[in-house]
Formats: structure tokens, sequence, C-alpha cells
């Protein structure tokens, strides 16, 4: 009787391990999936982004937009509209996923290439980085990019890994690229805004905000056009 009863628990026992680890290998590879796929569609929207503005300085502007050698999935989220600013200059206007897109990140160090949306929403920080506050990307002033940390390398995640004098890279939708070197990296409350609303004079600075591992926090980066 008592063997019987211990071979039932011991198989009970065995099926809920056998269920714990399809699920943890279910859980691990669709974290895998999901870094994968974001950061390849990400990436290539960056690329595509450099080479159209690359290909408008070089070429006489026309309605057909050049993408190069850029997966086709990509294009599906790709969009362009003509609009026509203030003082005459045609520029097209791009957006990912149904947002709208301000200009483009890249950060060597943590291999990030992401676009940088317009507007910080619930859905639009789940798809790429975006503005939180200020003039917006290269434009004289502070420009709050926000970005979530999943612990996984999406987003901001890996920013805990930068350093003073690191560089930053952003391009604007008139295509141009600066380069933007970090001189200050600190942690704060998540009630402090002080770090969007500082005085930098006549500077070009960006600051990038993001949540600590354990999320009591906010790590804060500050980095200066060169």
């Amino acid at each position: 009787m008592f063997d019987s009863k211990y071979g039932k628990f011991l198989t009970v026992l065995l099926i809920v391990v056998i269920i714990a680890i399809i699920g943890l290998l279910g859980y691990l590879g669709y974290d895998y999936y999901e870094k994968y796929f974001i950061s390849k569609d990400t990436a290539e929207f960056v690329d595509s982004f450099a080479s159209e503005n690359e290909n408008t300085t070089n070429e006489t502007p026309n309605n057909n937009t050049s993408t190069g050698d850029v997966d086709s999935n990509i294009l599906d989220q790709i969009q362009s509209t003509e609009q026509t600013n203030s003082g005459g200059t045609t520029k097209k206007r791009k957006t990912y996923k149904g947002f709208n897109v301000v200009g483009t990140i890249e950060i060597p160090k943590t291999k990030l290439k992401y676009p940088i949306l317009e507007t910080v929403t619930k859905k639009s920080i789940e798809t790429a980085v975006a503005v939180m506050y200020g003039p917006g990307p290269n434009k004289v002033g502070n420009t709050t990019i926000m970005g979530h940390n999943y612990r996984n390398g999406l987003f901001f995640s890996n920013n805990k890994k930068l350093e003073v004098g690191d560089k930053i890279y952003i391009t604007d939708l008139d295509g141009k690229k600066l380069t933007y070197t970090i001189y200050n990296k600190y942690e704060t409350t998540p009630e402090d805004a002080t770090y969007m609303s500082r005085d930098i004079g006549d500077n070009i600075e960006i600051s990038l905000t993001t949540c600590t591992d354990d999320n009591s926090k906010r790590l804060i980066i500050w980095a200066k056009a060169d």
C-alpha cells in the first residue's frame, strides 16, 4: 500500500516538474523570440532611415522611397508621407508600426538601434523608445528619451552598462546625424523630474531615462552633442 502511494506521488511530482520545465522553456523561447524580432525590425528601420536620408541628400527628390536591401517584412511597417515646412522644403514624415517617428538612436556599446517615436504612450514604449519631454532630436535644449527596461536587452535594458565617455548617435528627420558623449549617469526617484527641465543654455543635449532592474528607481543618463 505504501509503495503504491509513494509511486503515485512520484508520478504526480514528475508530471509537475515536466510541466514546469515546459513552461520555463516556453517563457524563455518567447522572450528570445520577442527580443530577436523586435531588435531585428528596429535595426532594419534605422538602417533604412539612414539609407533613405542619404539618398535624399545625394539625389534629386522624387516620389519613390529608396529602401535598399531592407527585408520586405519591415517595409510593411514603414510609411512615408510628404510634408512641406515653412521654408517650402519638402520632407517625408516617417511612421513605425503606426507611430510617428522623429528620428533614430544608435548606441554602439549596447548594440542598440531604435526609431525615436514622437510621444510617450503605453503602446509606443512597448514598440520602441519615445520622446518624453523637450524640443526633439538634435534641437537646442534638452530632449528626454524614455525606454523600458525589460531586463532582457530590449529598449533601454542595457543602459546600466553605459559609462561616461560612451557615444550615442541621433539622426533627425532632416538626415542630420549628431554624436553625443555621455557625461553623467545616476539613479534617482520616480518622482524626480528635474533632469528633464534642467537649464543647459544653448547646448544640444539628451537625457535617457529608464527603470532600474528592481523597478524602484530611475536610471538617468545625460549626453551632450559634440
